[in-house]
């Protein structure tokens, strides 16, 4: 591109999902990236080498305070939880001020209310796309791309709110944090696997451990995934499989510690984290 015809736009790098940077699952955000071409979001998101990369937009709707477009290093999603929080605390801390009590987000999904917990913020899980039983064959290739046997697997549930996630339940968080998956075999598919916390075995500074493989998005295994956590949240919570609010530890296996607060009250699911901001530059394109 012509030197003269390049633009330049705020940019930050966030870690989401820990207070501690380098310990989450870090995002770029593009901000007042309005009037970029879609093919360049999807060039700088596959560049950028992240699960994620965000472009922060004017709205379109009177209800919302920001618009955010969301890319994986493959494809464009209607929505994803750590881009979610990622991309608000990037909104508050250039200048954003909500309309009301809570920040409304438009994305592809929709309209997602965040509020503000102490030092954290919490998105309301949207509506799953899809829930509901696990079709037996697609359970049998879940199995065999996790390398475990069939009755491994203690419960299992569609997933997907707009990510296309498919969870299965393990007995321990040994089992879980021991698994080593067949890639191949998980092609055209995203599976999250959860498992309880043993106190006496694994302590009390969660309740649940999550995994996250989603190789077709260009990313074997997510660090700690926020559109996972709140369907998986929606599910167990759903089922009477877990308390009404708990702590869910993700990206152990990846030497990171993402803490993920769930809570279910208002008739929502709140899937809250903290931000750390880690970079703040310019970006010329």
């Amino acid at each position: 591109m012509p030197k003269d015809t390049m633009r330049q736009f705020q940019f930050q790098q966030v870690d989401v999902f820990t207070s501690r940077p380098l310990s989450g699952n870090p995002l770029a955000v593009v901000i007042g990236a309005d009037g970029l071409p879609d093919e360049q979001m999807a060039a700088l998101a596959r560049w950028t080498g992240l699960s994620e990369t965000t472009f922060l937009l004017e709205p379109t709707r009177p209800e919302a305070d920001y618009r955010v477009r969301i890319f994986t290093q493959r494809r464009e999603l209607p929505f994803a939880g750590h881009p979610t929080l990622g991309t608000c605390h990037v909104w508050l801390a250039t200048g954003g001020k909500p309309r009301g009590e809570a920040i409304v987000q438009e994305c592809g999904v929709g309209l997602v209310p965040i509020r503000r917990e102490g030092g954290r913020l919490a998105f309301a899980a949207p509506e799953r796309r899809r829930a509901g039983p696990v079709e037996p064959e697609l359970l049998l290739k879940i199995a065999r791309s996790l390398r475990i046997t069939p009755d491994a697997i203690q419960a299992s549930q569609w997933a997907d709110n707009g990510s296309g996630w498919v969870a299965v339940l393990l007995r321990s968080r040994s089992e879980l944090l021991a698994l080593k998956p067949d890639y191949a075999e998980m092609a055209g598919i995203k599976i999250g696997v959860a498992a309880q916390w043993d106190p006496p075995v694994d302590g009390t500074d969660a309740q649940f451990e999550l995994r996250a493989f989603a190789p077709d998005e260009g990313v074997l295994e997510d660090p700690v995934t926020g559109s996972l956590n709140a369907s998986v949240a929606q599910w167990l919570i759903g089922a009477g499989l877990a308390p009404s609010s708990y702590v869910a530890s993700q990206g152990t296996v990846l030497g990171r510690a993402g803490r993920v607060f769930i809570e279910f009250a208002d008739r929502d699911i709140w899937v809250g984290g903290n931000v750390v901001t880690c970079v703040e530059g310019v970006l010329t394109l």
